[in-house]
């Protein structure tokens, strides 16, 4: 796991190399750095100097500004144990998340077999694209590929939609609620090529 004070600077390297595609080796290669040290800024385990950052954002092609403020949404998850429920006008609810009207939304309840599709790659999807996630039963891993989360019935996931991201079905059946949230225009206005 990142360390809290480098995990800011490893997610934005690691999210927006993602979005352009590029591996670890491209990226260290355009940006002029050895292999070992890109992987320990994405890891959170290095404290990158500022001409560290200024290659990488150049290799990137955006500001450097872009790497040390807080760019898109990490992944969140809210545990059904940790739940909260307050009264409103129309019952009883639990607040999962607020969703901001930029684009256009997309909700599904997805039903999966253990048998039949164990280990789901989803593509990546639009720049900006977010994955909220309510596990109504079973138990499934999901998120960005490599930081995947065990999530089980009652808890909620959010989670980049953008990057290569996976869903592995740990119970014999499990059914998501899921909502999609695509922006008309990207966060950062990177265009992918």
């Amino acid at each position: 796991m990142a360390s809290d004070r480098f995990d800011l600077v490893a997610r934005n390297v690691r999210r927006l190399r993602h979005e352009r595609g590029y591996s670890i080796s491209e990226l260290a290669r355009r940006a002029s750095l050895a292999k070992q040290t890109l992987s320990s800024i994405e890891a959170g385990e290095a404290n990158p100097t500022v001409l560290t950052l200024t290659a990488i954002a150049a290799a990137l092609e955006i500001p450097v500004a872009h790497l040390v403020t807080e760019y898109g949404s990490p992944v969140r998850v809210r545990r059904a144990q940790d739940a909260t429920w307050s009264d409103g006008p129309d019952g009883t609810v639990r607040k999962l998340e607020r969703i901001y009207g930029f684009g256009y939304v997309r909700t599904a309840l997805i039903r999966h077999a253990r048998a039949a599709n164990s280990h789901i790659v989803h593509r990546r999807h639009h720049p900006g694209t977010l994955h909220h996630a309510y596990v109504v039963t079973g138990k499934v891993s999901i998120g960005p590929s490599g930081e995947e989360v065990m999530v089980s019935r009652g808890d909620f996931i959010r989670f980049p939609g953008d990057v290569p991201h996976e869903t592995f079905v740990l119970s014999d059946t499990a059914v998501i609620h899921m909502v999609t949230t695509v922006p008309h225009v990207s966060q950062l206005g990177y265009r992918q090529r």
